[in-house]
């Protein structure tokens, strides 16, 4: 119910009246005056009831007359009545109905009662409604109200003392309050003042409102008390004290701080009152320092006083609180003050309630801030904020440093007492550690229990509010520590939430920003705040921070207490975090070093740290914790020891110790990583290389993914580790994964800060692992590799950086460390390949190619163990992304092909395995281009010499890869234009030409040419194995594909590949080593065909030439229309004689059959012919056509250019080949000649003899060989024969003689000649006169012209006939009889020598011949002119001659029946051109011819039987009978010399002759008396002539009487000359038989 309300009107009226009757009973007979007043003053209510209708304003007008009677009534100084009438007056005022006036009397009146010492709390009381209801009291009456409570507070009486103080406060407060009401009022109205001048106290109250003037006048008294001066308002104020004048000061400016800040004249009161007076007052406490005022100093000082002190430092709190603003000035003096108060010097208590000030501070971050920027951001100031950060610091060291009495070590003995027991003493060891139940500090010694003195974030003070007590209280140990402890926490808390707070405001606008205009760089529109701000945030902490790290990491060190140190490692990390926002460096690093310092053993050496240490020491107030003693009793006995392992460090030796404490900053220092890793930038350094070395020493060690496990090398002094860090080892190891997981949310920025960092500890590592096999540390290396991992999305930014150093880890020398490295490196690439990039790999060919270049790069690294592991990964890569490859195929092929000779075995094996997988998988998912890079690895696997198999299986494979570019054709034709066209266009653009190799070629004939190079290659590698295969490949290789080809690249075919690989494989063969090679490796056994290199090259020249000349047979028709074909034979012709003229049998054999070869590409004679028939027809044995292939040469392709004919080639359809034209290039006369200048060439140096007389027999050409090159000239002879001269006869005549006269080797003898007495032909004779066979029937059918050529054929003939009496020399060498050679084979080792062949049968075929071409030609001019029959009969001379010493019998019987045949046919002709005289000459020879014959000087062989003789002297007769028939008859045609010479040997053959060693019995047979008695017919015959006709006959008649009359004269003349001799004894029966003939 309201004071105003009808009911409380009412109510108020009868309570007025009621009291006025009792106040009239009570004075009824004492104080009538007041009984009357009473009465009247009932009527006179009762009269404003009636009359007003607003009663209480009636009553407050008369408030005067209402209250008198009251007045009156107190003034009886009766206390039953004065209470009464208090209690009258105090209902009126609650009721608001007391005027001014009305209460001035109150106030009188009251005031008299108090000096009369009445009803004292009851004054208090009203005083206090009288000013809290209503406004009415001002000015002279406020003030004697206010002096009176103030009295009342001074009495004897502690109750009156105690209320009258709460009144003056609430009193004070009401005339503040009332100020603040007035100024709402007059909120809207703004006033202008009038100006205000000098400082005097009256002019600035003028200018204020009436409450506003109470409060000024009020304060200012306030102030004058306290500093002991009269007051000027507070008239008859009798005593003061300075504690209550101090405590309501406080209380006025901690409650009205808005009045001194909005009114000018309180401002000044502020500045220069309150100011001062505070200053002047903690003089004493500047001045004084403990224990220095001795009896002995001449001024004692005084000294602090409690309660003075602590309350000038609360009113110095709220100065700073509130107008720190006004009073910029004043405050830095407090403030120093302040700091000043925390020096050990000063006592304990001033200490305390000092520090418990600054811990108010230290709860308002903003005031903070505001101090930065007052002091320590202007030039000329103290530094105030950092002042009172490290005097905090300060306060806190020296509480370790300078001990009190009562908490140092000493008291705590070992175990001593029980507080030592119950703190789990260090006597009883880490065990029992954990039974310490209260938290403390401990540092050497000392000792500091920690209590609880807030709550976080506010500062509740206990000491500063001891407002009762007089003397200063002794202060609990610990309390200090533990106020600086909280202030310290708090002060980091309150900075960093502030700074942070506002970071994340602007950062949050940024966003929006960058939202809203994407292509702006974001500025905080007032560009100056942003900047200030920042700068202020950067002061603050670059000003605080040495004192905070200073303060916490000594309190790390000594903390005993979990919690204390978890919340100093939140400080320290919260503050890091910090400055790494801020980007101040050296102070994140350094509060990063203390909590890894901290993590790790006492002492450990670890450069990164101890070096950043060193800069740090050099800043103030690093009494820093890292100065500890190694563990001992004294100092860190009370950490529970819970791990034991190796340092990775050099120092200290043996094992370390880890605590309780290190696992616990441990922790933090993940948290830090894991939480703040953005703003770590380059002290990622510190906080890797610190995890590592605890890693190392709890023996983490990496497993799949990089991710650290539990697990021990087994080295050293192993780990040992208590079961409480067990359990967490799990934990750990997860937070240091998850650490590295979560890079994946790091800016670009901050994760290459965590790379590089990485990187440069892994290079650490690399150095400690250098020169020694003691375990690395992995944790840089499986850290990058997890890192990479998370990082898959943005791997382009760090691909580069964290490959680079892999690369580098894999060559260290340790194995160990390479392999995590390679592991490492090629998982990266595998997850890289793997991963689902956006967009996809597939369209982002430069990332796949940075990808793999890394894989690339592992080629250049020479340790086996990585390149297998690199090629492993390919083969995995191939099996998983094969297919999508694209353009990281060369790369991936580049790896496979980067095999070298001194790799090993198995890793060839390895990258082998990869390539098999591409050719027989990929090789349709690969670009075209590509196609030659795998060419070429196919190729290098062929070159590697390890591993013998695989040359061998990757020359197979080059085969599939021909087989699948066969198949494929149109559509890699199709890709490798396109691709061409793009290189060419790239290439005009920037003005150089194209180049790839074989260049003009198209780009798929080129694919086929690198192929066809890389077998060239192969065919002349250094094992003869794949050699042969190469070689096989390359030819099968052209057989089959060679139609694919364009016609210009047949060119490049020729010259670059053919010719190119002929030269290589000619050089090798011709310096090739002629060393006999043991058995090859192992137990191959080597045929002696094969045991010298030599031999092995032979064979491949053999196969080399043999492969080109039948791509030059069958790919005939195409290469003829190559412009240079003419050149080409002649290098092929070249190629073929110098490997005919090669000192090994085998390729001169062989090259032969490959001239023979080329050679049968001849003839295109109507198609149903074969050249084998064409041959067959002019009578060359089929020995001839091609030794190496039976089937005659097949039908070349033709070219031709479309592809769709091209593909339909490889489909099988043969196409015929064109119809010989008059000028067909077959026919083209220049290569036959070509041909048969070869021919010549390799004939006539095969053939020549050696030259003088050598020891060290030269080589002699076999006989296969002269065969195989005298059957090639019939063939050859076909093409040459239209311009066959006689200079070219001679030529081949040559040859022919010298193949004939060639020797063989005793060992081939019994090969070659079945056995001596068998009269056969070597195929070599046979081959000859096939040859000059050839010739003749040529002549025979061929023109005119060709017959001059006969002769020269008879010469050639004739010269073998003479063979069988007169072997052929080789040169001068020896050469035995092959009857005496033969049995050379039984004496095993003995050297060959060689034999001459048996010539006769063939000496005697070719007499057959001469008689059979004779026969033909006997009547040709050629024959005639060049006397040929002379030659023959001059020929026959020599076996006829010889007779019986012929070496073969059937010789001379030949040469008679070839000479009568040759007679019988020529004479006749002789006789026809007797008068050209063409003949002369002959007759001679053949009269000589006969003598020999008839009249031999060799004497028949002993054993020849009677029946042989008889035999033989049938031929004699032969021959004069053909005189008698064909010579003798036509004498008129016949010289006369030579018919005399005929009688002459008739006269001599009718003379018995006989040789002396006949025995008696063969006499008779042996005097050849049919031969006598036929020559003497004979000379009958024509001595008795009946026909004479002419002339000429006649003479022959007188010739032969004249012969026949001598020889009659002769044989009497002798007949009587014997008979007269013998005596009695009968003569001769031949004697008789002449005499008989004669008569």
């Amino acid at each position: 119910m309201s004071t105003s309300s009808p009911e409380a009107v009412k109510k108020l009226l009868e309570n007025m009246q009621t009291d006025l009757r009792s106040l009239s009973m009570e004075c009824k007979k004492k104080f009538p005056p007041v009984k009357e007043a009473a009465e009247s003053g009932i009527v006179k209510i009762k009269t404003i009831a009636a009359r007003n209708t607003d009663i209480l304003a009636a009553l407050k007008e008369n408030s005067s007359e209402v209250v008198q009677p009251f007045l009156m009534g107190c003034g009886t100084k009766e206390p039953k009545i004065t209470q009464l009438c208090l209690a009258a007056i105090q209902r009126l005022m609650s009721h608001e109905v007391v005027s001014e006036a009305a209460a001035g009397n109150i106030i009188n009146m009251l005031w008299q009662l108090m000096e009369n010492g009445l009803e004292e709390l009851k004054l208090l009381q009203t005083v206090l409604v009288l000013l809290t209801t209503n406004t009415v009291v001002h000015d002279e009456v406020l003030s004697k109200a206010i002096v009176l409570c103030f009295r009342l507070h001074f009495t004897k009486d502690n109750i009156t003392n105690n209320t009258a103080a709460a009144t003056v406060r609430q009193v004070v407060t009401v005339v503040f309050e009332r100020m603040v009401a007035e100024d709402e009022r007059f909120k809207g109205i703004v006033e202008h003042p009038p100006p205000v001048h000098g400082n005097t106290n009256r002019r600035s109250v003028s200018t204020l409102r009436p409450s506003a003037k109470d409060a000024y006048m009020l304060f200012q008294d306030l102030c004058q008390l306290v500093n002991a001066d009269a007051p000027y308002w507070l008239v008859g104020m009798t005593e003061m004290t300075r504690t209550f004048g101090l405590e309501l000061l406080e209380s006025v400016l901690n409650d009205f701080p808005g009045v001194f800040l909005q009114h000018q004249e309180f401002s000044f009161l502020l500045k220069e009152r309150v100011c001062p007076l505070v200053i002047k007052l903690f003089s004493p406490n500047i001045k004084f320092r403990q224990g220095s005022s001795s009896a002995a100093s001449p001024a004692p000082v005084e000294k602090p006083y409690f309660p003075i002190c602590m309350r000038l430092l609360r009113v110095v709190s709220v100065l700073i609180k509130h107008f720190y603003s006004l009073l910029v000035t004043e405050c830095e003096i407090f403030l120093s003050l302040l700091v000043k108060f925390l020096d050990g010097e000063k006592p304990q208590w001033l200490r305390a309630v000092a520090v418990e000030s600054v811990h108010r501070l230290c709860v308002q971050p903003h005031l903070l801030r505001s101090f930065c920027q007052s002091y320590d951001m202007k030039q000329h100031s103290t530094k105030v904020f950092r002042d009172i950060v490290n005097a905090l610091g300060s306060f806190i060291q020296s509480l370790f440093i300078v001990p009190n009495a009562g908490n140092s070590a000493a008291v705590r003995g070992l175990g001593s007492g029980a507080q030592g027991a119950a703190q789990g003493g260090p006597g009883t060891g880490g065990v029992s550690g954990n039974l310490t139940t209260q938290a403390a500090f401990e540092y050497r010694g000392t000792w500091i229990p920690l209590m609880t003195v807030s709550v976080q974030g506010s500062a509740k003070a206990t000491y500063l509010e001891m407002l009762d007590k007089v003397e200063p209280p002794s202060i609990p140990e610990g309390y200090a520590m533990s106020v600086a402890f909280s202030a310290l926490l708090d002060l980091v808390r309150g900075i960093t939430s502030m700074i942070e707070r506002e970071l994340a405001i602007e950062e949050e606008a940024a966003a929006e920003f960058r939202e809203t205009h994407p292509d702006q760089e974001w500025q905080l529109q007032p560009g100056k705040n942003r900047n200030i701000a920042h700068l202020v945030w950067e002061e603050m902490v670059s000003a605080c921070w040495c004192g905070l790290l200073a303060a916490l990491s000594l309190l790390l060190d000594a903390s005993t207490d979990e919690t204390a140190t978890e919340s100093i490692l939140k400080a320290e990390l919260t503050m890091a975090s910090l400055c790494g926002r801020l980007g101040l460096v050296t102070p994140r690093d350094a509060f990063i070093t203390a909590i890894c310092k901290a993590s790790l053993p006492p002492h450990y050496a670890l450069t990164v740290l101890s070096s950043n240490a060193a800069t740090l020491s050099s800043k103030a107030y690093s009494i820093q914790g890292q100065s500890v003693q190694i563990i001992s009793p004294s100092s860190e006995s009370h950490q529970q020891v819970v791990a034991v392992g190796q340092p990775l460090t050099a120092q200290p030796q043996g094992t370390v110790v880890l605590t309780a404490k290190n696992i616990q900053c441990m922790r933090t220092l993940l948290n830090l990583a894991h939480c703040h890793g953005a703003v770590l930038g380059t002290s990622w350094q510190l906080v890797l290389a610190t995890l590592q070395h605890l890693v190392w020493i709890l023996g983490l060690k990496p497993g799949v993914g990089g991710a650290l496990k539990p697990g021990r090398a087994v080295e050293g002094p192993s780990t040992v580790l208590t079961t409480a860090v067990m359990t967490d080892l799990p934990v750990i190891s997860n937070i240091l994964s998850r650490l590295f997981e979560s890079s994946q949310y790091l800016d670009d920025v901050s994760l290459h800060h965590l790379i590089n960092a990485l990187c440069s500890l892994s290079l650490e590592a690399m150095e400690m692992a250098y020169g020694n096999n003691k375990e690395p540390s992995l944790f840089a290396v499986a850290k990058l590799l997890e890192t990479g991992l998370v990082n898959m999305d943005r791997i382009e930014i760090l691909w580069r950086p964290l490959t680079g150093h892999l690369l580098e880890v894999c060559q260290h020398p340790n194995s160990r460390m390479r392999e995590w490295g390679a592991e490492a490196l090629t998982a990266l690439i595998k997850a890289g390949l793997a991963y689902k990039h956006d967009p996809p790999l597939a369209q982002n060919q430069r990332l796949q190619l940075l990808l793999l270049n890394p894989l690339k790069e592992l080629s250049n690294v020479l340790h086996a163990d990585i390149r297998q592991k690199q090629l492993e990964s390919v083969l995995q890569i191939l099996q998983s992304q094969g297919d999508s490859l694209g353009p990281g195929w060369p790369l991936v092929l580049g790896v496979i092909g980067a095999i070298r000779n001194d790799q090993g075995e198995s890793l060839i094996r390895t990258a082998f395995q990869c390539l098999q997988l591409v050719v027989t998988d990929f090789l349709p998912t690969m670009p075209c281009t590509c196609l030659q890079i795998v060419v070429d690895v196919a190729g290098s696997f062929g070159l590697q010499n390890q591993e013998l198999n695989i040359s061998l299986t990757s020359i197979g494979l080059l085969w599939n890869i021909s087989d699948y570019f066969f198949q494929r054709g149109e559509a890699i034709t199709q890709e490798l234009e396109k691709e061409e066209e793009a290189l060419q266009k790239q290439a005009q653009e920037k003005g150089e030409t194209l180049n790839r190799p074989f260049h003009p070629a198209p780009p798929f004939d080129c694919l086929w040419l690198c192929l066809y190079a890389k077998l060239g290659e192969l065919c002349v590698d250094p094992r003869p194995a794949v050699r042969k295969s190469a070689g096989q490949t390359l030819f099968s290789t052209i057989a089959a594909h060679g139609t694919l080809l364009q016609q210009p690249t047949w060119h490049i075919v020729v010259w670059k590949v053919l010719f190119h690989l002929l030269d290589c494989v000619r050089t090798s063969s011709t310096t090739a080593d002629k060393e006999k090679i043991e058995s090859g490796g192992g137990n191959i056994l080597i045929h002696h065909s094969r045991d010298t290199a030599e031999k092995q090259w032979a064979e491949t020249w053999v196969l080399t030439l043999a492969g080109v000349a039948r791509i030059f047979n069958t790919r005939r028709y195409l290469l003829q229309q190559l412009g240079d074909f003419f050149e080409a034979w002649e290098v092929l012709l070249n190629h073929i004689q110098s490997a005919a003229l090669s000192k090994n049998n085998e390729v001169s054999l062989a090259a032969l059959k490959s001239f023979q070869e080329i050679l049968q590409i001849v003839t295109p004679v109507k198609d149903s012919d074969k050249t084998g028939d064409a041959l067959a027809a002019m009578g060359v044995p089929p020995v001839l056509i091609d030794p190496l292939s039976a089937s005659g040469p097949g039908r070349p392709l033709v070219r031709s250019d479309s592809l769709v004919e091209r593909l339909t080639c490889y489909n099988g359809a043969e196409l015929q080949a064109p119809p010989p034209g008059e000028d067909s290039a077959l026919e083209d006369s220049t290569l036959w000649w070509s041909a048969w200048n070869t021919w010549y060439r390799t004939g006539t140096e095969s053939t020549r003899p050696p030259s003088g007389l050598t020891e060290k027999l030269s080589f002699i050409p076999s006989q296969p060989f002269l065969t195989a090159l005298i059957q090639i000239f019939p063939a050859l002879y076909q093409h040459i024969k239209a311009n066959f001269s006689m200079e070219d006869l001679k030529k081949l005549g040559i040859i022919l003689h010298g193949a004939v006269s060639v020797p063989i080797s005793s060992d081939a003898s019994p090969f070659i000649l079945p056995s001596y007495t068998e009269a056969v032909l070597t195929s070599l004779q046979e081959a000859v006169l096939t040859a000059l066979d050839v010739l003749q029937k040529a002549i025979c059918v061929g023109p005119e012209n060709l017959q001059v050529m006969y002769p020269a054929i008879f010469e050639q003939l004739l010269l073998f006939v003479e063979f069988s009496c007169k072997p052929p020399q080789y040169g001068r060498m020896e050469t035995k009889h092959v009857a005496n050679a033969k049995y050379n084979q039984i004496q095993l080792f003995a050297p060959a020598e060689w034999v001459a062949l048996n010539y006769v049968p063939f000496a005697e075929r070719s007499l057959e011949v001469v008689v059979d071409l004779y026969h033909k030609t006997a009547c040709h001019k050629a024959v005639i002119n060049e006397k040929v029959l002379q030659n023959i009969i001059k020929t026959l001379r020599m076996p006829l001659g010889l007779k019986y010493a012929c070496p073969s019998e059937s010789t001379w019987k030949l040469a008679v029946s070839s000479l009568l045949k040759v007679l019988s046919i020529g004479l006749p002709v002789a006789r026809q051109h007797a008068s050209s005289g063409k003949f002369d000459t002959m007759w001679p020879e053949l009269a000589n011819a006969f003598e020999d014959f008839l009249f031999t000087k060799s004497s028949p062989p002993d054993n020849l039987s009677i029946q042989e003789f008889q035999k033989n002297e049938a031929i004699d007769v032969e021959v004069v009978q053909l005189i008698s028939t064909e010579i003798l008859p036509f004498a008129n045609f016949i010289p006369k010399d030579f018919v005399g010479q005929i009688m002459a040997m008739l006269n001599k053959g009718s003379i018995h002759s006989q040789s002396s060693s006949f025995t008696e019995a063969e006499i008779d047979v042996r005097m050849r008396e049919d031969f006598s008695k036929v020559c003497f017919e004979t000379l009958l015959q024509f001595s008795f002539s009946n026909k004479v006709s002419t002339p000429q006959e006649g003479y022959i008649s007188r010739m032969a009487l004249s012969v026949l009359l001598k020889r009659s004269q002769d044989v009497l003349r002798r007949y009587v000359e014997d008979e007269r001799l013998s005596g009695r004894c009968p003569l001769p029966r031949y004697y008789f038989c002449l005499h008989y003939i004669i008569f």
